[in-house]
């Protein structure tokens, strides 16, 4: 019997930590993965870097599709992403996250009957004007296998009428990476080579089109964050959709721009500091794994796992909530808190699931599934 093929398709920097560990777990029961760089992030600072630190193998296809809207580049990937997968034949195809890249693969692969494993399924902000919203809600509807993260990315997928037998709480593969990779990133010792003393500085990361298309907009962010930095320094690496922009408005005082980093010099940087300022996904989750209080500048989350733990409190873009929530993250201590599963073995949970539960028809509900369905 030949092995199983899985096509696994990942295309900017928060799908590479989810891949890294997975890779090797499918690999290790015996499976042929084939792997596509679509190259939505495409740079030394956001692909090639995160590769090389994190031990992912050469892709096995290239695509460059580059940056763009998301009418523009969506196209794009769907057109490169078709010929891969038909030459390809996959018994299923795997996605992570929720970036254009996920929801393009995951339309090529419904169109072409090949099953859909959605790695990070069932997160939800409920907000539409995010476009990972509509990118997560749409692959997971597609989707055979949804591989859930935490228990409230569990209860939104049964909420919303998927067949129970498609769900699994397997923990959150990002974790793993983390776990696997933190000593390392901690013998960087970025914040000495950034003369920061440990505890004493706050990371900033602003990305969002939300909070950084709009002048007026960013231009207030950076007065609330130049409030914040009279109580700590705070150090921004500065992601290249953010950095013209910045230039153009320029920064408050105490607030230190850098370049972008790569994941171990980040996770240093992260692991020692004394509080985060974000509109990431992946950095109010592992804050939550390292005891890094943080504070989401957004008004929604699609990870409340994280505020139910107590290390995430969600302010918006309003100053004083702001800074009211950074002066409260800086009295007190966070400890390190670790939901459940997220204990750096949910590829080996995924892997298991995929080898062993046969895919469910996307379109089943509960009432039509068999009784003693798994």
């Amino acid at each position: 019997m030949s092995p199983t093929r899985y096509l696994v398709v990942a295309g900017a920097r928060p799908n590479f930590m989810k891949i890294a560990p997975l890779l090797p777990a499918l690999e290790a029961r015996g499976a042929e993965v084939v792997l596509v760089h679509t190259g939505q992030h495409y740079d030394a600072a956001m692909s090639d870097v995160f590769f090389a630190e994190l031990d992912i193998r050469t892709p096995d296809v290239h695509l460059g599709v580059g940056s763009g809207g998301h009418a523009d580049q969506t196209a794009r990937l769907l057109e490169a992403l078709a010929p891969v997968t038909v030459d390809c034949a996959p018994d299923a195809l795997i996605v992570v996250g929720d970036v254009n890249s996920t929801l393009a693969a995951t339309l090529v692969a419904a169109k072409l009957g090949v099953p859909v494993a959605h790695v990070e399924a069932g997160l939800r902000s409920r907000d539409w004007s995010m476009p990972e919203e509509v990118n997560r809600v749409v692959t997971d509807r597609c989707s055979s296998w949804l591989l859930a993260p935490s228990e409230d990315a569990v209860q939104n997928l049964h909420d919303e009428g998927f067949v129970p037998a498609a769900v699994h709480l397997v923990g959150n593969v990002m974790v793993d990476t983390l776990l696997r990779r933190l000593d390392a990133a901690r013998q960087r010792d970025v914040p000495a080579r950034l003369g920061l003393d440990p505890g004493r500085y706050g990371v900033v990361t602003l990305h969002r089109p939300a909070n950084v298309d709009d002048d007026a907009v960013l231009a207030d962010l950076l007065g609330s964050l130049g409030e914040v930095a009279r109580l700590v320094e705070l150090v921004l690496p500065a992601h290249p959709r953010t950095r013209p922009a910045l230039e153009r408005l320029g920064v408050p005082a105490g607030l230190r721009v850098v370049d972008p980093l790569g994941y171990l010099d980040f996770l240093s940087l992260q692991a020692g500091a004394a509080l985060a300022l974000t509109d990431s996904g992946g950095i109010q989750e592992e804050t939550t794994v390292l005891g890094v209080p943080c504070v989401t500048l957004r008004d929604t989350t699609e990870r409340p796992v994280t505020v139910a733990e107590g290390t995430n409190v969600v302010v918006g873009r309003h100053r004083g909530r702001i800074v009211a929530a950074a002066a409260a993250a800086l009295a007190g201590e966070v400890p390190a808190r670790r939901p459940a599963l997220w204990d750096g073995r949910a590829a080996e949970r995924i892997a298991e699931v995929l080898a062993t539960r046969p895919p469910v028809d996307p379109t089943t509900r509960p009432d039509d599934a068999a009784e003693g369905a798994p």
